[in-house]
């Protein structure tokens, strides 16, 4: 028995035909033909059971046979914003595996420190979509462009005016300056069943100005344990955690 392929179609449930992406990778590479099932996703929440009903060498057309609504793993909206590593490597590996955890926005920041202040997206969304077919995942996380800080915070504060609903907030450093408000531990600070948006730092942290601004825009300052995490990992401990708080 075959196993069951799942493969991204974003509008699945109107067309009858695979991206040409995804039909080379199940003609030529899996070696697909017709009469076999897959599982198609449209990264909002629906599975779609169909079987191939033509495989050519550049195309994979299909028959959907039953559409199967997902139950969302976590109830509130899972926001992280990060300033990606000057090595993308790490970066993308850290978008990898979050999505194989679990969350629904990924936002990156171009802050005072940042080694890195210019990103392309179409790789980091290519390796999105991936996890999410391997991980199975119903929900295709949003990807944003890369934000200066100051506008990043401007943009969720008309986001929360215009949905009328306040998030949690958080931002993570290691700075322990007075003048500063209380650090408590992430794991404590989040609310079950709340949004919730995370900022994780370039290596060199946020500057004292940067946390400073975030506080007086209602971010609470954090802290994701005594050890000092690469920004990659302290980024992923942050989506573990958001996880976690609704399972």
């Amino acid at each position: 028995m075959k196993e069951v392929r799942f493969f991204y179609v974003p509008n699945a449930s109107s067309v009858n035909e695979l991206p040409e992406e995804e039909a080379q990778h199940a003609v030529r590479v899996l070696r697909m033909e017709m009469g076999d099932e897959m599982m198609l996703m449209d990264g909002e929440g629906i599975f779609y059971r169909a079987i191939v009903t033509e495989a050519t060498k550049k195309r994979c057309l299909y028959r959907i046979e039953e559409t199967l609504p997902q139950e969302r793993q976590w109830k509130p909206h899972l926001h992280l914003a990060m300033a990606p590593t000057k090595n993308m490597d790490r970066t993308e590996w850290f978008a990898e595996k979050a999505t194989e955890i679990g969350f629904d926005e990924l936002t990156f920041l171009r802050c005072r420190w940042s080694e890195r202040t210019v990103i392309k997206t179409e790789r980091v969304e290519k390796i999105l979509v991936s996890a999410m077919k391997q991980s199975h995942k119903a929900w295709k996380p949003i990807l944003n462009e890369m934000v200066d800080f100051k506008a990043f915070l401007q943009e969720i504060k008309e986001r929360e005016n215009r949905n009328g609903k306040v998030m949690q907030k958080f931002i993570c450093h290691c700075y322990e300056e007075e003048g500063l408000g209380e650090k408590v531990a992430l794991k404590d600070a989040l609310k079950s069943g709340e949004d919730v948006l995370v900022m994780v730092g370039p290596e060199g942290d946020f500057s004292i100005d940067e946390v400073k601004m975030a506080e007086a825009n209602g971010f609470q300052s954090v802290s994701l344990g005594i050890s000092r995490l690469r920004t990659e990992t302290a980024a992923l401990v942050a989506v573990h955690l958001m996880n976690l708080i609704d399972q």
